[in-house]
């Protein structure tokens, strides 16, 4: 290793006993704060956000107050101060790259989300982003709409109706101005990468002479099964083998400066300048993944923290995570030997800028912003269709609601619906649903069902763009899956379930307007539902049958409390819910409430009948008062009991 110069600076060896696994700060040793004034190593800015998820305009509610050292809170957020920052810290660095670890789109910001996430492309065009690592919300759509349109612009199939809308300049989108990576996504059938898995960037080193620098890039784990990014056609591999095997490829391509740029994350304390008593999957990984991987950035659970954590052979690397929504800007210092090109890795530095909200907006990315929310308020009020009465989440007294009715008759419709333009490949023939069940108060989780659609008498009953599209969805497809009659009448089973102290829960499911059947008020937990009394087009439903069934892929997947659904086969997956949701009013033009009968009951007046008692969900708010995002709150309650980032049984979970 090169001589470390003219300066006393600690070896390798001497900075262990300054860094600690837990809580310590972000330098790799006490001198590497002074490094900043080394002029005899090549000196490179690392950059990063991550999860912005599309909030241009500011952090929503609680998110946009952070705590740092000492307990002092800032007002972060928007991408018009993220610019000004990042003008500051670049300000006079010959060799600065700016980058992600994924999620930076496919959030809830209406006007960012309602124009297919291109206003958030063109933001992070604007602020010069390098290069991001794909996060699991950018397989939301698929992995075609992720290459072929965020990437290269391409669009689908109405030019300003499903994008390619015109941007603040009046230009039509013409994609992203950097690459997206991910080292282990690949595709289901062949093994094959869908996206380059690094990248080797080179940095002035004066003379005329560049070093490279590695990228290697991760995906989280099981992103394929997430409910909002549920492909099929779509498999992770094991990170830790994965980031391993693209070090050592890029050793051998000469390469000594190696930066992991992951999209799976942890949990290190409160303080987003520091980090203490880390957990999670990318602090198991850091401690294990390869010591010529000089820097970890992780992403993905929506934390914030900076510290330095041993790598196997014992010397201290940064371990970051930049929180969310445009909370933060991390940045790492690295020092290069000028002649091998390898990190000096005493003389590493970490640290995370709060995006204050106290400095004079970036004037184009204010503008941008601007722009986008004055679009997205017209695209609000935009026509959609008509409605002839409300329709309501009131149930009866067997649960149905008008509500229901038409999200579950949506929901057969969506299913019955070719693949778009954009859709990857089905691995199974897309075979149209023969019924469709939306779970409308599950026993876990949030409802799909966001809101009622209230007839508006003054415009005669016009439904607008934002009634639409607040009315329905977390973000989630719709999936027809094949499921045999056992699991659609276990499935009606499980409505019920025993509660404490003796009594009777009742989480209902709608069913789509080809579904009859009944109940026994009386019949004990279980056996409530005789496969006779079910019809399906008029049709008893046969136990030993498989039949297409249209459902969200929230429920599919047991995150409402459904587990008959479970061994379903021949997935394939259709639009999200509020986008698809959006297409059916459009398509359908005039919306009428359906009788509620549907369901029946019997014995309701024997001694001991009982329908059940429905749980009614508190919506989940922040500090400040305000709702949590419905993915987020769906997910927390879900997998966490709440608590983002906990541990629950069987593993880590995250919030998004």
């Amino acid at each position: 290793m090169r001589d470390i110069g003219r300066r006393s600076f600690i070896t390798a060896a001497g900075a262990l006993a300054t860094a600690s696994a837990i809580g310590s700060n972000a330098y790799a040793t006490g001198h590497a704060r002074d490094a900043a004034t080394a002029d005899e190593y090549v000196d490179v800015q690392l950059l990063n956000i991550t999860d912005l998820h599309g909030y241009l305009q500011g952090a929503p509610g609680a998110h946009s107050i952070i705590t740092g050292a000492g307990g002092k809170t800032y007002t972060v957020g928007g991408v018009a101060y993220m610019a000004a920052h990042l003008e500051r810290l670049r300000d006079g660095r010959r060799n600065s790259l700016f980058f992600a670890p994924g999620d930076l789109f496919s959030g809830w910001e209406f006007d960012a989300a309602t124009f297919a996430d291109e206003p958030t492309i063109e933001a992070l065009n604007a602020m010069g982003l390098d290069f991001a690592s794909a996060g699991n919300h950018e397989f939301d759509k698929s992995a075609k709409f992720l290459t072929a349109h965020m990437e290269d612009g391409e669009s689908f199939p109405v030019v300003g109706r499903d994008d390619a809308f015109p941007d603040s300049t009046g230009r039509r989108f013409r994609g992203a101005e950097f690459p997206y990576y991910s080292a282990n996504m690949v595709w289901n059938a062949n093994g094959e990468l869908v996206l380059p898995p690094y990248n080797i960037e080179y940095v002035d080193a004066g003379g005329g002479r560049r070093l490279p620098i590695g990228f290697i890039h991760l995906t989280a784990i099981g992103t394929e099964s997430f409910p909002g990014s549920y492909q099929p056609g779509l498999r992770t591999l094991d990170e830790l083998e994965t980031a391993n095997r693209c070090a050592a490829e890029l050793k051998s391509r000469g390469v000594r400066a190696i930066v992991l740029s992951m999209h799976d994350g942890a949990v290190a304390g409160s303080d987003f300048s520091s980090g203490s008593n880390p957990s999670g999957p990318a602090y198991e990984l850091a401690l294990r993944v390869s010591p010529d991987i000089d820097a970890i950035v992780t992403g993905h659970w929506h934390c914030a923290f900076t510290m330095m954590l041993p790598d196997p052979d014992g010397v201290p690397r940064p371990f970051v995570e930049a929180g969310c929504y445009g909370q933060l800007v991390n940045e790492i210092n690295l020092r290069l030997d000028p002649d091998t090109g390898a990190v000096i890795r005493e003389l590493t530095t970490a640290t995370n800028h709060p995006n204050t909200r106290d400095v004079t907006p970036d004037p184009d990315l204010k503008s941008i912003a601007g722009y986008w929310a004055d679009y997205g308020s017209r695209r609000a009020r935009s026509r959609l269709g008509t409605q002839t009465a409300s329709f309501t989440r009131q149930r009866n007294a067997v649960g149905e609601s008008t509500m229901g009715n038409l999200v579950a008759d949506w929901a057969l419709w969506a299913g019955r619906q070719p693949l778009d333009p954009m859709a990857d490949a089905a691995a199974h023939p897309n075979t149209p649903a023969e019924l469709a069940v939306i779970a409308v108060a599950p026993r876990v989780g949030q409802a799909v069902i966001a809101g009622d659609l209230i007839r508006d008498a003054q415009t005669g009953g016009t439904v607008t763009f934002a009634q639409a599209w607040n009315s329905v969805g977390f973000g989630d497809p719709i999936m027809t899956v094949t499921v045999t009659g056992r699991q659609l009448h276990d499935a009606l089973e499980e409505q019920w379930a025993p509660t404490a102290g003796g009594g009777l829960g009742f989480s209902p499911l709608a069913v789509s307007g080809n579904v009859r059947y009944t109940f026994d008020a009386a019949g004990a937990v279980g056996r409530r539902i005789d496969p006779a009394e079910v019809f399906i087009d008029g049709k008893a439903l046969d136990l030993t049958r498989r039949y297409r069934l249209a459902a969200p892929s929230y429920t599919l997947i047991n995150q409402d409390g459904f587990s008959a659904f479970t061994g379903f086969t021949a997935p394939v997956r259709h639009t999200r819910d509020f986008e698809s949701f959006v297409s059916f009013v459009r398509t359908k033009k005039q919306l009428t409430p359906a009788p509620l009968n549907r369901v029946a009951v019997k014995n309701a007046q024997v001694p001991g009948a009982r329908t059940g008692t429905v749980t009614q969900r508190q919506q989940l708010l922040q500090a400040d008062g305000s709702v949590v995002p419905r993915p987020e709150a769906a997910l927390r309650t879900a997998l966490t009991g709440g608590a983002e980032g906990q541990r629950a049984p069987g593993g880590f979970r995250v919030p998004c």
